[in-house]
């Protein structure tokens, strides 16, 4: 019988000051569960989607090493190919919200065990236009922050926290003037920040019931934070999202499967992080069960 070939994607500049000692003890416990393994790392910018989409056809499973930016980017990668491997995530990020949200431990070994023992699980992916999403993406006020702000400030405030952060001054929050049509709803107004998610925590502060959360209904989370118009309403606001109060104050919760949403403004967006261009008019839609994880 053919040896189980493994194709380990790794991102050298996440978590750099971790110890490089626990992902060989990973790579042990993948050797003894008969995988043969090769390892790779990325360089630049969408290397681990040129990585994942060339060579991951020909691998049993695929590994992403690294943050959930570096997640994003072997997913959109394997998104291109007609028949994918099972996927496993080792979180060597600063913030791994996907991580967090499916309870792998930031452990590598440990992790590594339980996706050689644990049955593979379906978890849908986003689509952005032309491009993938893992479990969020954002657009508005404060995006921006996700991939420019210094790395010192997000380990010690988290995404959504750092966002909560600068959500202390009404005079320097900008609205966005959107439409926005989410299955058969119409809404068209103005709005600080929106999130359309796939994940029961985000930044550590979005925490949503595992409950009402599915990750593989076809559905994802969408939550739109409005213009405040006093000074009371922003401190309002920022009590209802810290108190996960999702259906007050104006707050817009709910889920869907496909969203579009059109604007005449420069509307920065976020991709599980990463930068996304401004676009008039974006479609996100919901490929169910599109990939297969490796998870505990």
């Amino acid at each position: 019988m053919d040896q189980k070939k493994l194709l380990m994607i790794v991102n050298p500049k996440a978590g750099r000051s971790k110890p490089r000692g626990p992902l060989f003890d990973a790579a042990r416990v993948f050797c003894r569960a008969g995988y043969l393994l090769s390892i790779r790392d990325t360089d630049a910018p969408g290397k681990a989607t040129a990585i994942a989409a060339g060579e991951g056809a020909s691998y049993d499973a695929v590994v992403a090493v690294g943050g959930d930016g570096t997640l994003n980017e072997v997913i959109s990668g394997l998104m291109k190919l007609e028949k994918r491997p099972p996927l496993g995530y080792l979180a060597q990020g600063s913030t791994n919200d996907f991580a967090s949200s499916l309870h792998i431990s930031k452990k590598p070994a440990v992790a590594a065990e339980a996706m050689v023992s644990a049955a593979p699980r379906q978890l849908d992916i986003g689509r952005w236009n032309e491009r993938h999403f893992v479990y969020v993406a954002s657009f508005g006020a404060f995006t921006k922050s996700s991939y420019t702000a210094p790395q010192a400030a997000k380990n010690a405030l988290g995404h959504f926290a750092y966002i909560l952060e600068g959500m202390k001054d009404l005079n320097t929050l900008r609205p966005y003037q959107i439409r926005l049509t989410a299955d058969s709803e119409v809404l068209d107004g103005e709005y600080l920040f929106g999130a359309v998610c796939n994940s029961t925590s985000i930044g550590g502060l979005m925490k949503l019931d595992p409950e009402r959360v599915v990750l593989d209904d076809g559905k994802f989370e969408l939550l739109l934070i409005p213009n405040p118009k006093t000074a009371q309403d922003l401190q309002n606001l920022v009590l209802a999202l810290l108190n996960q109060e999702y259906d007050s104050q104006g707050l817009v919760f709910r889920h869907v499967s496909s969203i579009h949403l059109e604007t005449d403004e420069d509307l920065p967006w976020s991709l599980d992080g990463e930068y996304a261009a401004s676009a008039p008019a974006v479609d996100i839609s919901n490929c169910q069960r599109a990939m297969t994880m490796l998870l505990g």
